[in-house]
């Protein structure tokens, strides 16, 4: 008997269905160990030496092997085909070795398969061979890299930027891509122009044509100015006589796309399927544990000839002859510095269509948009016919020119399968996919109108998760097995936050971008780190020896290092100020200078740090306290509006004043001016320059007493908190939907939200009931929304996902708690949390360095983080917020949702 070992169960039970008796399938749950979340698990002063720790589930799954290798008299290491997959079997054998469960004639083979079907599989096994280890090589260093940096990097923007979180060597770069598209986004300067359209009409048919030239004079897309401008030239066209010049018909073809990489699957799911990359990599890695698709983790766009042979087939069956190239369409990696898995994204079986599997909605989407792409990229060329028209019109003394552009599919090719929409986002394309009538030289057209439009000109978009995905591809930054694992890292620091599709750089962000490009500019240069990704390429590829780069790299970076450990706050402010200065110190309209103190009139406004983060204040502190956070000034809020203490009126009861003042964190009320006055944060949505004085008295008239609970005959109290509006009976909050009840809730509905709230409880460790504030029924397990110790979160099982902040737990829906489930599921922590020690009662500062130190060490994991292992204590730790991103065996089917409308006209495919 052999012991063949695979990385998650769904995998070892349909492979051991293959392989029959003589074979045990046991699974590692990805990686078995990992760095020590503590300094000196990379200790560069033993020539790199690391350090590797085994959690307590990884050890019960080494010691099930080990037994099971008793009986047996070969290993076989059959992880997934990429790096992480080489370095989880180094990993299991080294461990094995030094747990002398080996035999001495013990035969050790390593196989790899790129789908999980019975003729991979078999044939996998009839090609054994060794571990790879320059490609371990190449694990050794990233992780001995992304260790050291984050090691190295976090606690100097814990000294230096009191509030931050921590560094990444490929987060940072990342994130300074999001920055640096912002600080575009607000230099950028709109410009007016004016557009010209006439609707001409020719045999009965109407089309456009826009303006080309003026008196022989190309006009470009900002010549037109001014309105006054464009209703001149209006008047020119209206006045004159039209006449057909020059008509050019050119037949152009267009190809297909290449078959999926990871990037580009992350890319396409997100644009047409609303799927955001990590979803996307945790139904794929469903889809291929199913056996439905092979490897996921790849930036090859070739096909294996089987493959070839088979889309060509089934293009033949379904379309038709007429559809099929007489040759088979080879393609070649573009992307920077391809090496992972040997072939693209493609399903395993072409013959079986999406209507045919019995797959959750979800899942059924992306596997139809694999096979549509998959077989697209072998039919013949869209073919198109471009027609070009130059109308002239003819006024007395002056001739304007105007053109009309058009296309026709002569022949649909590709594009009956993949559909009109995956054209490329052009200026010009809606243009040039209108129909023209037949037009010749000579022809007179008609005008039926004549339309002027003013716009503006627009700033770079956003990046959104597929674009910053696509742009990091082609900077050669990170790889397919990353992308998804780093988006989420900087959601989870909170450096950038999704709004929509796109994606903004918090000031947070902001602010640890500006100094990493201030003091360590050349580690967050897209070269450097693209340099860096060849190198380890290198390595891979057996031509460069790792702990070489690795002494390389720690040469010139501790050098860095040593330069800004002792860098004064007060320089370190300096830079960050100019920097910064036109997001934080936008220059003022009457042309004064915008960091005087608008509350003295003497002080310099500047960055200031507090234990919480960056906020602006004056330098004439203590002496003035006007503050104001980054976002209000950004956003072009007058500090002068909120400069001092502006008294909104007199409380009738007491007879004090009510203030509105900003502190750091924001506007709040205040009752009187005593010693400890009553005071209250406005919540979000509340607009502090239109808050009256009784909605100021209304806030600090919380909490309030809604009533007493009949049975308990305890008062039932309405108040803000934290997380927003709840009410309190006996110990036990429930949330309230909306700021506004808060100050209208009566007795009845808040007893009946009590109710609701007790009914989802659950007994946590013989402790108090924690009640759920909603709960969804799923096939996977029940969904509840609850009320964490670190804020709301939706919890299914073991998994824990905390809720965005802009969203309340009342309003979580079934389709948003699936989506951030999986999304969690995607980058699971597996690093156990300490067992809870009892603090010394004076010493809360080594807690706080302990947090920080995991939270360095989850960032030095980020390019290992689509492969962590899976423990019973992943629940807690996302709960707490240590979030160690995993590899992890698939999550249960989610429930089905609707399906997407279909890319294919069923009128138009045969079958």
């Amino acid at each position: 008997m052999k012991v063949v070992v695979v990385e998650s169960p769904a995998k070892a039970k349909t492979i051991n269905k293959y392989l029959g008796k003589d074979y045990e399938v046991l699974a590692s749950f990805g990686h078995v160990r990992d760095l020590p979340a503590k300094d000196g698990s990379v200790r560069p002063d033993e020539d790199f030496a690391m350090s590797w720790e085994v959690d307590t589930a990884s050890k019960k799954r080494l010691s099930d092997i080990s037994s099971a290798l008793k009986g047996a008299d070969g290993l076989i290491l059959a992880t997934d085909p990429d790096r992480e997959g080489e370095a989880i079997s180094w990993h299991v054998l080294d461990v094995l070795r030094q747990k002398k469960a080996l035999k001495k004639d013990m035969t050790v083979q390593r196989v790899v398969f790129n789908a999980i079907t019975k003729d991979a599989v078999t044939a996998a096994m009839a090609k054994p061979r060794d571990i790879d280890m320059p490609l371990v090589d190449a694990y050794l260093a990233r992780r001995a890299l992304d260790y050291l940096v984050g090691f190295t990097l976090s606690p100097i923007l814990w000294r230096k930027l009191p509030g931050s979180r921590s560094a990444g060597r490929v987060q940072s770069v990342a994130l300074r891509l999001v920055s640096d598209r912002e600080a575009e986004i607000e230099k950028f300067k709109a410009e007016e122009y004016w557009s010209l359209e006439a609707k001409l009409s020719q045999s009965g048919k109407s089309f456009l044509a826009r303006l080309l030239s003026v008196d022989g004079k190309k006009t470009d897309k900002l010549d037109i100015k001014t309105g006054e401008n464009a209703a001149e030239l209006k008047k020119l066209v209206e006045a004159g006589q039209f006449n057909v010049s020059n008509v050019e018909k050119k037949p152009t073809k267009r190809n297909p796309y290449a078959p999926f990489t990871t990037s580009s699957l992350q890319q396409d799911a997100s644009s047409r399927l609303g799927l955001s990359p990590s979803r996307t990599m945790q139904i794929a890695q469903r889809l291929y544990e199913d056996g439905l698709i092979t490897y996921m983790r790849t930036d090859a766009v070739q096909m294996a000839p089987e493959g070839i042979a088979m889309a060509r087939s089934v293009i033949g069956k379904y379309f038709g002859d007429e559809f099929l190239p007489e040759k088979a369409r080879i393609y070649q990696t573009k992307a920077k510095n391809a090496q992972e898995a040997h072939e693209a994204i493609r399903p395993t079986d072409m013959f079986k269509r999406p209507e045919q599997l019995h797959l959750d909605a979800d899942q059924a989407k992306l596997y139809g948009l694999i096979w549509r792409r998959t077989l697209a990229s072998q039919m013949k060329s869209a073919e198109i016919d471009r027609t070009t028209v130059d109308i002239s019109v003819n006024v007395p003394g002056r001739v304007v020119g105007l053109r009309a552009t058009g296309s026709v599919v002569t022949f649909p090719g590709f594009l009956k399968l993949w559909g009109i929409e995956a054209k490329s986002d052009e200026d010009n394309e809606d243009e040039d996919d209108r129909e023209l009538p037949p037009l010749a030289v000579g022809d007179k057209p008609s005008l039926q109108s004549v339309d002027i439009e003013q716009h503006f000109t627009q700033p770079p978009s956003r990046y959104t998760e597929a674009s910053l995905i696509k742009k990091m591809e082609e900077l050669g930054i990170g790889r397919p097995s990353t992308y998804a694992a780093t988006l989420s890292t900087l959601r989870d620091r909170d450096y950038v936050r999704l709004e929509g599709k796109a994606l903004h750089p918090e000031d947070r962000g902001r602010i640890v971008t500006a100094f990493l490009e201030s003091f360590f500019n050349r580690y967050v240069e897209y070269g450097f780190t693209a340099g860096l990704e060849e190198q380890l390429d290198q390595v891979s590829a057996g031509e460069l020896e790792y702990k070489v780069l690795l002494r390389d790299f720690w040469k010139d970076f501790t050098a860095a290092t040593e330069e800004i450990k002792d860098l004064r706050v007060s320089e370190v402010l300096d830079a960050l100020n100019d920097m910064l200065a036109s997001r934080i110190f936008p220059p003022k309209e009457d042309g004064s200078d915008p960091r005087v103190c608008p509350t003295c009139g003497e002080g310099q406004l500047s960055l200031k740090l507090g234990k919480f983060g960056a906020f602006i204040g004056c330098s004439n502190y203590p002496e003035c306290k006007h503050t104001m956070q980054l976002s209000d000034a950004a956003n072009g809020q007058s500090s002068e509006a909120m400069a001092g203490d502006g008294v909104l009126g007199t409380d009738p009861e007491s007879g004090e004043d009510v203030f509105l003042k900003t502190g750091r964190f924001g506007p709040y009320v205040q009752l009187g001016d005593g010693k400890e006055p009553k005071r209250s944060s406005l919540p979000k949505g509340w607009d502090a320059p239109s808050l009256t004085l009784e909605k100021a008295l209304q806030l600090l008239s919380l909490p309030r007493e809604v009533g007493l609970h009949p049975e308990s005959g305890l008062p039932i109290q309405a108040g803000l908190g934290r997380y927003g509006p709840f009410i309190l009976h006996d110990g036990k909050y429930a949330n309230l939907p909306d700021v506004e009840e808060v100050f209208t809730v009566g007795i009845n509905r808040a007893v009946d939200l009590i109710a609701q709230k007790a009914a989802g409880g659950f007994k946590r460790g013989g402790g108090t009931a924690v009640a759920a504030i909603q709960t969804f029924e799923h096939d996977g397990g029940p969904i509840t929304v609850r009320a964490g110790r670190y804020g709301p979160y939706v919890n299914q099982g073991k998994i824990n996902a905390t809720i965005p902040k802009d969203v309340a737990p009342e309003a979580v829906t079934l389709d948003q708690a699936i989506a951030w489930i999986a999304a969690r599921a995607e980058v699971a922590g597996t690093k156990k949390k300490a067992a809870p020690k009892k603090a010394a009662a004076k010493k809360p500062a080594a807690k706080k360095a302990t947090t920080q130190k995991a939270a360095a060490a989850e960032d030095g994991a980020e390019e290992a983080a689509p492969k962590k292992r899976v423990t019973k204590k992943a629940a807690a730790a996302a709960e707490d917020g240590a979030e160690a991103p995993v590899k992890k065996a698939a999550a249960k089917k989610p429930v089905a949702k609707k399906a997407a409308p279909k890319t294919i006209d069923p009128k138009d495919v045969p079958f």
